[in-house]
């Protein structure tokens, strides 16, 4: 087999992957060969559950494993790479990780790497009085609700649309479960196995597995703490000749950046001039107490898709979100809607009108958007104070992106604070390529709890003295 050095300035992950590669390089592990158990592994070499699971995850990801319901990791066979073999090999790590690391361990008690806001941050007040409203009317649970969604509720995001200065009718408008279903009724409709994609770099972790799942090739756009690298975002047009661009202009996901006035003009004449759809993902739109401009507004749905949801602001749990664009585009959309699930929830969506039309709506989304300033003020400085390195600090929103000098791999120091029932949120998951990086993604509402740069600060020291 082979020795692992725990002193050694290489993290472990890296060490247990290129552990395994050479060994299968070597032909001393053949294709078919089980693996052992990530806990067998862990025992005999006195590391983490959690390391050794990252790191059948990495060698799932670049295809030297394979991964068998109920059966455990097997050495792949590695025929000659193609594009879609490569992103089926992605998809497979990124659906591993995000179900594991987020949704199953949501019962980590301090989660600083999750997406989503505490429970006493959400309308919850404003959903209890919508639901008690509907339950005092008659309502028929014996059908499905209208294939583009609650008219009402179509109307009512319309009319806020246009005080965004979105011009966006109700037939031009379509309610999904989530932004989750809205990006992936775009991605199956705009992209095909092979297509380039341009996408942010680093990017909405969700959109990245969903394009993968579609066998697109994503092409990284980088980000800047001022929005895009333009002249990047140019030579990748010219170089991949892309039809489609995935990108978060404001209040990125992971990093917080905002793209000015001037980027958002720039980037649709690239669009006219090349012919790129423009996929806008605007979910903390609710979350700026600025009104910026957005793409949609600039272009007025010509060439953009503009994509939000309500799961940020009043819960989660609800699913429920909506897309807007040209109306034979939406039409296309809501068959898509339609075949993959038929009509989204309308007792769901009569929830949401219900808050958004509360008295209380307007003063909770103000009141959630000075938390979160505070919230992000008080973390940026703590992590400041710890020696990071922030990369924008808007000053609103829900995240910071930052990396620390002497950590190298934040996939590691996740796998750590998850063994201190911490919830990172380490930043090859949001990386086109899924490659390790120092930096990570805080959720500024989940950073109060001192014992979170306790550890990160514990966890420095220790680098520190194995150096």
């Amino acid at each position: 087999m082979f020795t692992l050095q725990p002193r050694s300035p290489t993290p472990l992950v890296v060490q247990i992957v290129e552990g395994f590669r050479r060994l299968i390089e070597a032909g001393s592990l053949r294709a078919g060969t089980k693996m052992p158990s990530v806990r067998q592994f862990a025992a005999a070499h006195e590391v983490s559950v959690f390391t050794v699971v990252e790191a059948y995850d990495r060698l799932v990801a670049h295809g030297w494993l394979v991964s068998r319901p109920n059966q455990g990791f097997f050495v792949k066979s590695r025929p000659a790479a193609t594009p879609s073999s490569a992103a089926a090999a992605s998809f497979s790590f990124d659906s591993m990780w995000y179900l594991r690391k987020i949704f199953e361990n949501r019962r980590l008690q301090m989660k600083p790497g999750c997406g989503w806001l505490p429970h006493d941050w959400l309308f919850d007040e404003g959903l209890r009085r919508a639901l008690r409203q509907i339950g005092a009317e008659p309502f028929d649970l014996a059908g499905y609700g209208h294939p583009k969604g609650y008219p009402e509720l179509r109307r009512l995001v319309s009319e806020q649309l246009a005080e965004h200065e979105i011009a966006a009718p109700p037939e031009q408008l379509l309610l999904t479960q989530g932004s989750s279903q809205a990006l992936d009724l775009a991605a199956r409709r705009l992209v095909r196995a092979g297509d380039a994609v341009l996408v942010d770099e680093p990017g909405y972790a969700n959109m990245l597995f969903m394009l993968r799942l579609q066998g697109a090739h994503l092409v990284g756009v980088p980000r800047t703490p001022a929005g895009y690298d333009l002249a990047a975002l140019e030579a990748r047009i010219a170089q991949h000749a892309p039809r489609v661009f995935f990108t978060q202009p404001r209040l990125q996901s992971p990093t917080g950046s905002i793209a000015t006035l001037a980027q958002l003009h720039r980037v649709l004449q690239l669009a006219e001039k090349h012919d790129i759809t423009i996929v806008e993902n605007d979910i903390y739109a609710d979350l700026d107490p600025e009104p910026r401009a957005s793409l949609a507004s600039l272009d007025q749905l010509q060439r953009v898709v503009h994509i939000s949801s309500f799961s940020k602001t009043i819960s989660p749990n609800l699913r429920v979100g909506y897309l807007a664009a040209q109306a034979d585009l939406i039409e296309d959309l809501g068959q898509l809607k339609m075949v993959a699930g038929l009509t989204s929830s309308e007792l769901n969506e009569r929830l949401v009108l219900g808050a958004l039309t509360d008295s209380r709506w307007r003063r909770h989304l103000k009141q959630l958007r000075e938390r979160l300033a505070q919230a992000q003020h008080a973390t940026a400085q703590r992590l400041a104070d710890l020696g990071f390195e922030l990369f924008a600090e808007p000053g609103c929103g829900m995240v910071l992106w930052a990396r620390h000098p002497d950590i190298a791999d934040s996939g590691e120091l996740s796998n750590r604070a998850a063994e201190s029932d911490i919830m990172l949120g380490p930043g090859h998951l949001f990386m086109p390529d899924l490659q390790p990086t120092a930096w990570m993604r805080f959720n500024v509402a989940f950073c109060g709890d001192e014992r979170l740069f306790a550890f990160l600060e514990q966890h420095r020291r220790g680098l520190q003295a194995s150096s």
